[in-house]
């Protein structure tokens, strides 16, 4: 044999040799020292495995917590993983404290429902305790198909802002068929207040963990050592424009009262507290083994308690219109800031009074007009508006007059960034024609019959809301900003909607604000809001009273201040709480003194005990 031939065959015996030690290596550390592929010889399923991620956190305009997350857990069952040959049902239930019937009822689906699967977890049991949730962990071996699956509920470290803030819950049916893609069965969503204006924010983004399943139903490990899994993504961090501190105040002055109250930030178009009473402490509405109970508590509630007034309730402004009757008269010139207005009492035709009045000076001036809200003097100018195109053509001059409500945002959302707001109403030339077709018999319509609407009743009827941007609108001399709880994003690189930084200018030049906005201030110095009247604050405000047919008034109160630098618009709204001067007005300065202050006079301080110990609801003193 050459040389040659002995060396070749010599490499060869070498990789051969080199080849099965390797082999041998890889033996002994597959059987003696990793065991990756002994559990995977084992595994019989791969299980999918939810991750849900933290819910966003919400915090005030000052960085105060509003809603935080607290952990719970669910138990979840695949039914087609259940051992039922072996399964301790007596055990099972002993250690949930359940009975024999809540596991029938829990663990039997509809399986022809779409929403349901054998192979599919579904939720058997949520909101364990944690003594539930100890007991069961250490036997969850015993159990297979049964796993705990990690929730975020919510937490609130403060009383208020229920209404504001709104609550989560579990998915329902529609909910799911209109995205199946997100949302699965039981899982939370935003079902009211921002909580529901932000969900998707808010929501995050769901993980996925696979994990490899024996034939008894336990874990082996991490499917491809956890290579295929999806970490969650918390929800977005959201900064509201609240001021926690108001809100509370406001909520405590509305205590036991049914009402409103919003205010804005006239600058800014942000809601600094947006008020429904009655109210509710929203613990009450946390994920737990009590939240059935206490939401059919507060639903049954006479007081309709999940009613938001402040966006949902339509109210007539009564007085509150008129500074909105006195600028568009001006701005269409039917109206001379020094215009003189007899009134007598009322406003008379053929010598009959048709529309009532309280006893005030003659009013020489717009000004003088607002200061004692004379009831005559509106009625006379919305006439001149409506008549401006003829007294036999009212359609044409109301259909100008409330071209300018709409660019004022009335008879329509604004487009807050909240569930449900109500659009309001304004009556329309059509609206007229028809009713007066139906009910007069071919009677046409004309001024004197709509005469109310300049003095905010008959089918004018507004939110809370639409009246604190009216109080906006005046502050800024003939714009505002869309009204908006968002002030920020936790990422501060992420900018809030252009819509909530943008003009909305209603027509109006600035020139005709003055007297509006000098009536408005002797209101409160002279006037029907003297009560209002706080010290270096320059207050500008406007009672309204609103008739109610079905028993006592409505107490109404808009205003904004400081004058001639606005950082507050407020508007108040006390259901059967008698003249605007009474419980609107003085809850409305409060709430200014409050928050430009900090702190209430010591000379007014009677004035606060008085509304915080009224009680309009149980009718004590």
């Amino acid at each position: 044999m050459s040389d040659n031939l002995r060396n070749r065959q010599s490499t060869i015996q070498v990789i051969f040799l080199l080849a099965a030690i390797v082999l041998l290596i890889k033996a002994v550390e597959i059987q003696l020292i990793d065991d990756t592929f002994r559990r995977r010889a084992d595994a019989t399923a791969i299980q999918k495995y939810t991750i849900y991620p933290a819910r966003g956190t919400i915090y005030d305009r000052n960085g105060k917590l509003l809603i935080y997350n607290t952990p719970t857990y669910d138990l979840m069952a695949t039914y087609n993983q259940i051992k039922w040959d072996n399964f301790d049902t007596t055990r099972f239930c002993q250690l949930l404290n359940i009975d024999k019937k809540f596991f029938a009822d829990n663990i039997t689906k509809n399986w022809r429902d779409p929403r349901y699967s054998r192979v599919v977890p579904f939720v058997f049991m949520s909101k364990l305790s944690p003594d539930a949730i100890a007991r069961f962990q250490e036997n969850m071996f015993n159990f297979p198909g049964f796993y705990l699956q990690l929730r975020n509920a919510r937490g609130y470290p403060h009383p208020y802002a229920a209404h504001l803030l709104g609550y989560i819950r579990e998915v329902n049916p529609s909910e799911l068929t209109k995205d199946s893609t997100t949302y699965q069965m039981g899982d939370y969503i935003g079902a009211s207040g921002l909580e529901h204006a932000y969900e998707e924010e808010l929501r995050g983004k769901k993980g996925i963990r696979f994990v490899l399943k024996d034939n008894l139903g336990r874990d082996v490990g991490e499917y491809l050592n956890g290579s295929q899994n999806i970490a969650p993504v918390s929800g977005e961090d959201i900064i509201a424009s609240v001021d926690l501190d108001l809100q509370a105040y406001g909520e405590q002055l509305l205590h036991h009262k049914i009402g409103s109250v919003v205010a804005i930030d006239p600058r800014s178009g942000e809601i600094l507290a947006m008020v429904s009473s009655p109210t509710y402490d929203p613990n009450v509405l946390t994920i737990n083994e009590n939240r059935s109970r206490e939401y059919a508590r507060l639903l049954s509630d006479p007081n309709n308690i999940f009613l938001d007034r402040a966006v949902k309730g339509m109210y007539p402004p009564g007085s509150l219109f008129k500074p909105t009757v006195a600028l568009i008269a001006l701005q269409e010139g039917v109206l001379s800031p020094n215009r003189t207005i007899g009134c007598g009492g009322g406003y008379y035709m053929g010598g009959q009074r048709l529309t009532g009045c309280h006893g005030h000076p003659t009013c020489t001036n717009v000004t003088m007009a607002i200061q004692h809200s004379c009831n005559a003097y509106f009625v006379q100018v919305f006439r001149d508006v409506v008549d401006s195109k003829g007294f036999y053509n009212p359609q044409a001059g109301l259909d100008i007059f409330n071209s300018y409500l709409d660019r004022m945002g009335l008879g329509r959302q604004l487009g807050v960034d909240f569930p449900n707001e109500k659009a309001g109403n304004y009556p329309t030339s059509t609206y007229y024609n028809d009713r007066f077709e139906r009910q007069q018999a071919g009677q046409k319509w004309n001024s004197v019959w709509v005469r109310s609407v300049g003095i905010g009743q008959g089918e004018m009827l507004l939110t809370t809301l639409q009246m604190a941007n009216l109080g906006a609108i005046i502050a800024n001399r003939g714009y505002y900003i869309t009204p908006h709880l968002l002030k920020s994003y936790g990422n501060k690189n992420r900018e809030i909607p252009e819509r909530f930084q943008t003009r909305n200018y209603v027509g109006i030049d600035s020139v005709h604000f003055g007297p509006v906005v000098e009536g408005m201030e002797r209101a409160v110095l002279g006037g029907t809001a003297r009560v209002a009247y706080v010290p270096d604050l320059f207050i500008c405000g406007k009672t309204g009273t609103a008739e109610n047919p079905h028993g006592k008034d409505h107490s109404i109160f808009f205003s904004f201040a400081p004058k001639d630098d606005p950082k507050i618009a407020i508007a108040v709204y006390v259901e059967n709480a008698g003249f605007g001067a009474t419980f609107a007005a003085p809850i409305a300065s409060l709430m200014i003194e409050k928050y430009l202050n900090g702190s209430i006079r010591p000379d007014r301080k009677y004035l606060e005990d008085r509304i915080l110990n009224a009680d309009l609801i149980n009718k004590k003193p």
